[in-house]
């Protein structure tokens, strides 16, 4: 866990941390976990991501046609937008 005291490498994003709670209701445990999920989110891979969203839409009963539309067109919104794949390229992804 990030620790105020701690502003070594092992807390780089400290003041991000010292940020949140400043400006939100957080206590610093909670925006510490808070900078810690949110990294770990946009620290996935292109296929990380393409397998994780595909479960999640399957999991809602779209089908696949529309499930590799939608994931095309929420990859240039990542943080690091990826290359645009098409559908075959995303369906490689998620069945090899």
């Amino acid at each position: 866990m990030l620790e105020r005291r701690n502003r070594s490498a092992d807390a780089p994003h400290e003041d991000l941390v010292d940020h949140l709670v400043r400006s939100t209701p957080l206590q610093r445990g909670e925006a510490a976990r808070v900078v810690l999920d949110v990294l770990a989110y946009f620290d996935e891979t292109t296929e990380e991501f393409v397998r994780r969203r595909h479960r999640e839409l399957q999991s809602h009963g779209l089908r696949n046609e529309e499930i590799f539309e939608r994931i095309r067109h929420e990859m240039p919104h990542r943080a690091v937008a990826p290359p645009d794949l098409s559908s075959r390229q995303l369906r490689r992804l998620v069945y090899g």
